[in-house]
């Protein structure tokens, strides 16, 4: 018999935590999903009814990092058999509006605080975390916070290191480029954009929300060994490894 597995998602109201739910929802490999979010998100309730998955949302109405700490801790603290985290929070689009550190609040800050209330709990190994492609710690923080810009990936840089810090003892970090699907990614670029292809280095290909969904899932089932960085191509090796 296969061990029972319940997947812990924070970020779960954006295009590809709503992706990611819905793989996970029809996925047999998990027998629960439980949510972290400031309010119910009443669309992934009606999808867990439709799918006949059992749901938990776990909200934080002040969603601080003490508070979303603690909320962590506690959703994972009487869960038996294998525990999985996986976080596809962050600020989407605006991030051009923010200051560097009101984008950190988010993208650093919170995943941090959902990162170390995994490892705090003794029950999770693994956090299958999304990023994005071009993330750099050593970023120039000045200029636009624009997504691709210097200051964007400065901040997405940090939040990795945050995470790796404080986080499970295995930490799968994703790094899409352009996401297709996405909300925030403008109609045009998804059109035109994939017909360039061709010319554009494999770890900077868009990708679909459905395509990283099935990478961290994948990654997750699979209990890495050891914490890795996934691009485009090992993304879509990920992919190709949990086909039937």
């Amino acid at each position: 018999m296969s061990r029972k597995r319940t997947a812990i998602v924070l970020g779960g109201s954006g295009s590809v935590g709503a992706a990611l739910l819905r793989e996970l929802f029809h996925d047999d490999g998990f027998d629960a999903v439980i949510t972290l979010s400031r309010r119910s998100l009443p669309e992934v309730v009606a999808m867990a009814r439709t799918a006949g998955r059992s749901l938990v949302e776990k909200l934080v109405p002040e969603m601080n990092p003490a508070a979303l700490a603690a909320a962590t801790i506690d959703a994972a603290r009487d869960l038996d058999g294998d525990v999985e985290g996986f976080s596809v929070l962050g600020v989407g689009a605006g991030t051009a509006k923010l200051t560097l550190e009101e984008h950190r609040a988010v993208d650093v800050a919170l995943n941090e605080a959902f990162a170390r209330g995994l490892r705090d709990s003794g029950k999770v190994r693994h956090l299958a975390f999304m990023s994005a492609a071009g993330a750099d710690p050593t970023a120039k923080a000045s200029g636009s916070g624009a997504a691709g810009m210097s200051r964007y990936n400065r901040v997405k840089g940090e939040s990795e290191e945050a995470v790796r810090a404080s986080g499970p003892a295995i930490v799968s970090v994703f790094r899409p480029a352009m996401i297709i699907g996405s909300q925030h990614t403008p109609w045009l670029l998804e059109k035109t954009l994939p017909l360039f292809s061709f010319l554009t280095p494999a770890k900077y290909k868009s990708i679909r929300v459905e395509q990283i969904a099935r990478a961290m899932i994948a990654a997750a089932k699979h209990h890495p060994a050891t914490s890795a960085t996934y691009h485009y191509p090992e993304m879509m090796a990920l992919i190709a490894s949990g086909q039937p």
